[in-house]
């Protein structure tokens, strides 16, 4: 399988979508510039996705900019060792709280985030959210940023629902289920697919909604 590790492979990817799928030639002018966005695999890679979970761009990295600040380097064994206090000072919610300290105890236990790169999509998903707090958007985030993984899109994503909603004129917007089957058609390309849209929602409300890496 092809990882997606530069941005020749982002430009493969996109050229492929457009054959693919001619609607999408008039979405990539409008998103201009699709970043790579990939991050080193590991634990600090994943904790930064679980802190922005359900918050605005903003706000995560904001958060997580506290986090790092206050436990630096940001790894298992300093997530273990924190106190509340830490957690309260970073603005860390109490679930965010349960998830991270879910995610270092699985590392301690041998959960291995750098393998888990390197297996299938499915079965890495499926290992990712048997642990606390970690649910599919969450893993399938990892994969496509930590990973390079050419083939994940994250349909629960409420700004990948409206960019593709807007781009492709689906009123109202398409919810997970019927973004999911719309995507396949996108294989084996749906990691493009999904930066793709999330630079259309960037270029479209003029903030980046995408996940920070």
């Amino acid at each position: 399988m092809q990882r997606i590790t530069s941005l020749n492979d982002i430009a493969a990817g996109l050229d492929a979508l457009c054959d693919i799928d001619p609607r999408l030639e008039t979405v990539r002018a409008f998103a201009r510039d699709v970043p790579l966005r990939l991050s080193e695999p590991g634990f600090a890679s994943l904790a930064s996705i679980i802190v922005s979970q359900q918050v605005s761009r903003a706000s995560a990295d904001a958060i997580f900019g506290r986090l790092i600040k206050l436990l630096d380097p940001l790894t298992p064994e300093a997530i273990l060792g924190a106190g509340e206090d830490v957690f309260r000072e970073a603005g860390l919610s109490r679930p965010k709280q349960r998830g991270l300290l879910a995610v270092a105890g699985a590392v301690a236990d041998g959960l291995d985030l750098h393998h888990l790169c390197s297996m299938d999509a499915d079965e890495a998903i499926a290992e990712l959210t048997a642990v606390p707090g970690i649910g599919p958007w969450t893993a399938e985030c990892y994969l496509l940023f930590a990973a390079g993984h050419p083939d994940v899109f994250p349909a629960r994503d409420v700004a990948l629902q409206s960019a593709v909603g807007h781009a492709l004129s689906i009123d109202p917007r398409p919810a997970e289920k019927k973004l999911i089957l719309l995507a396949e058609s996108w294989a084996p390309w749906r990691g493009v697919a999904a930066r793709l849209f999330w630079s259309y929602y960037r270029e479209l409300k003029g903030r980046d909604a995408a996940p920070p890496v």
